[in-house]
Parts: structure tokens; C-alpha cells; sequence
């Protein structure tokens, strides 16, 4: 193979490899970095104070509560839809309005 072309594959692989570990890196602290109480205090706010949120188990926008464990008032335990919900909400990925 000619030098001058494997000098360009190799820079090329060098910054596929550099560009695919700040991704990598940027999505795990995306992923990690809203977990918690904060993702829950940043939830939007009812005058109330409540959360609004979109309930999934009656596809409807609902203005809620939610308790120090970050379970919203209408949750129902063992129900999927529930289940779902919660898990969103501690990760603050949770669909609102």
C-alpha cells in the first residue's frame, strides 16, 4: 500500500476513534448527570407547585404532587405504564406541559 495512503487511513481511524470517545463520553454524562432530586425540582411547576406532567397510563396532562421518594400522587404500583412514569421522573426525562 502506498505510505501516503496508509498515513491518511490511519489519521482518519485516529479521529473516528477520538470523535467516537467524546460521544461516547458526552452521552454517558448526559445520561448520568440528571438523576434525583434535581431532575425532580426541575420538573415545571403548576402555580400550586405541582408537577405537570403527561400520564401515560390515561394519556391525559395532569398537575400532580410528587412525594420525597419522586412518586407522583397518581401512581399506581405494579402497573407498567406507572412503573415507567416513575423511572422518567427520578431521571428527569419525563414527558411534561
Amino acid at each position: 500500500m502506498d505510505e501516503r495512503l496508509e498515513g491518511l487511513l490511519r489519521r482518519k481511524f485516529r479521529e473516528a476513534g477520538r470523535q467516537y470517545a467524546r460521544a461516547r463520553d458526552a452521552y454517558r454524562e448526559g445520561r448520568d448527570g440528571d438523576s434525583g432530586d434535581d431532575a425532580v425540582a426541575s420538573l415545571p411547576r403548576d402555580d400550586e407547585g405541582r408537577a405537570r406532567l403527561v400520564c401515560r397510563r390515561h394519556a391525559d396532562r395532569r398537575a400532580v404532587a410528587i412525594d420525597d421518594d419522586g412518586r407522583p400522587a397518581c401512581f399506581k404500583a405494579g402497573h407498567p405504564d406507572c412503573e415507567g412514569c416513575l423511572e422518567d421522573v427520578r431521571d428527569g426525562i419525563v414527558e411534561t406541559w
